[in-house]
C-alpha cells in the first residue's frame, strides 16, 4: 500500500503504529481531522488477514468519526484504532495497558473509546496508563454501556422522518422492521414498543431474538427475509453495506433508519434510495448518540445533559432533510454537506484567531 497517497487522498493527519513485543500488541491509530477538536473514536479489535486490511478499515472508521462528530454539534475531531488481534483469545490486562502508554503518548491528540471488540473493562485497563480514555466503568466517573444513548438517539431520527413521510412524528401503528436485536437493537425494540410501534425482528442468534418477541411481542422472521419485508421502516442494526445494487430493489419500506455503520455499500446507494422515494437517515448522524453520550465524560459525566444532547438528533435529521431539498441531492450527500460546512467555518475561524488551523487543542469548549 502507498500509505502517504491513501492519507493525502483524504487530507489525514497522521497514522501511528504501536508495537510491543512483550505483550504481543500490534494497533494502529489514525487521525484524521481535529479542526474541531481532539480526534475522539473507539478502539476495535479484530484479527485482521494483513496489516493492509487494518490500515484501510482505521483510516475509513477514522474518517467517518469526523463527519459524525462534526455534524452531531461535537467540539471533537475524528480518528479511530484498531488492534490486530483475536478478541476472544488475545487479550490481557498487560496488552491494554501498553496500548494506553501509546496513546498517552500522542497528548490528548486522540481520544480512545470502546469499539467492536473490546469493552469497559478494556477500557478501564487503558484507564490506568492515561487519561484521554472514555467509556470506562461508571464507578471510574464514566457513562457505562452507550447502547441505550445510541437506541435513543435512533428512535428521535425516525420520529423526524416518520414526521416527513407521513406527516407526524408519532410512531405507534408503525410497522418497524429491525435488522439485528443484539445491544442497540434490543434497546430500540424497546423503546419502540413503549411507542406503540409493530416490530418485526430478525436476528442470527436465536437467544437474542426470542427475547424480544417473548418481551415485546415482535414477530420473527428469516435473516433473509428481513430487507423485503412490507414495513414503514427498515432499521438496520447489525451489519453495514446490507443496502447495495443487488438489495435496494427488493425493499419495501418507506423509510430507513438503524444503527447500524455505513449501510450503503457505496454513497452512490443514496441516490438509488431517493430514486425509489425512500427516505434515508444517514447512519453516522443518527446512531451518533453512543458518541455523543461518552464525549460527555470529558465534561464530567452527567446522564441527564447527555440524554438532552442525544434528543437533537431528531432536529439534526430534520436539517438534513431541508439541505437534500435545498440542494436537490440524497439524505447522505446532504449529511456530508452539514458536516464539511462546520469544518469549514470553524477551520477559517481557527486560522484567524490562532493562526494554527487546529487552534488549542486543550482549551474547554462546550458542545454546541
Amino acid at each position: 500500500m502507498r500509505v502517504f497517497e491513501k492519507l493525502a487522498e483524504y487530507r489525514y493527519e497522521q497514522l501511528v503504529f504501536c508495537h510491543d513485543k512483550a505483550t504481543g500488541l500490534r494497533a494502529i491509530v489514525a487521525i484524521h481531522d481535529t479542526t474541531l477538536g481532539p480526534a475522539l473514536g473507539g478502539c476495535r479489535m479484530y484479527p485482521y488477514a494483513s496489516e493492509d486490511d487494518a490500515i484501510v478499515d482505521v483510516l475509513r472508521l477514522a474518517r467517518g468519526m469526523t463527519y459524525k462528530a462534526a455534524a452531531s454539534g461535537l467540539n471533537l475531531g475524528g480518528g479511530k484504532s484498531v488492534i490486530i488481534g483475536d478478541p476472544h483469545t488475545d487479550k490481557s490486562e498487560a496488552l491494554f495497558r501498553s496500548f494506553g502508554r501509546y496513546i498517552e503518548t500522542l497528548g490528548g491528540r486522540y481520544i480512545v473509546a470502546e469499539d467492536v471488540g473490546t469493552s469497559t473493562e478494556d477500557a478501564n485497563y487503558i484507564r490506568v496508563e492515561t487519561s484521554h480514555v472514555v467509556g470506562v466503568d461508571v464507578t471510574r466517573g464514566g457513562s457505562g454501556d452507550p447502547s441505550p444513548l445510541t437506541a435513543l438517539g435512533v428512535l428521535q431520527g425516525m420520529r423526524a422522518c416518520v414526521e416527513e413521510v407521513f406527516g407526524t412524528g408519532s410512531l405507534e401503528g408503525r410497522v418497524v422492521a429491525v435488522q439485528g436485536v443484539g445491544h442497540v437493537g434490543y434497546h430500540l425494540c424497546r423503546l419502540l414498543h413503549g411507542e406503540g410501534a409493530n416490530l418485526i425482528v430478525t436476528d442470527v442468534h436465536e437467544a437474542a431474538l426470542g427475547r424480544v418477541v417473548k418481551e415485546f411481542g415482535a414477530k420473527a422472521v428469516e435473516p433473509e427475509e428481513i430487507l423485503t419485508i412490507p414495513c414503514d421502516i427498515l432499521a438496520p442494526c447489525a451489519l453495514g453495506a446490507v443496502l447495495d445494487d443487488a438489495t435496494i430493489p427488493g425493499l419495501r419500506c418507506r423509510i430507513v433508519a438503524g444503527s447500524a455503520n455505513n449501510v450503503l455499500a457505496e454513497s452512490g446507494h443514496g441516490e438509488s434510495l431517493s430514486a425509489r422515494g425512500i427516505l434515508y437517515a444517514p447512519d453516522y448522524v443518527i446512531n451518533a448518540g453512543g458518541l455523543i453520550n461518552v464525549a460527555d465524560e470529558l465534561e464530567g459525566y452527567n446522564e441527564r445533559r447527555a440524554n438532552k444532547r442525544v434528543m437533537r438528533i431528531e432536529d439534526r435529521i430534520r436539517r438534513i432533510i431541508a439541505i437534500s431539498k435545498r440542494d436537490g441531492v440524497p439524505t447522505n450527500v446532504a449529511a456530508d454537506t452539514l458536516a464539511l460546512e462546520r469544518i469549514a467555518a470553524i477551520s477559517s475561524m481557527e486560522r484567524l484567531h490562532t493562526g494554527h488551523p487546529y487552534g488549542q487543542l486543550s482549551r474547554r469548549r462546550e458542545t454546541i
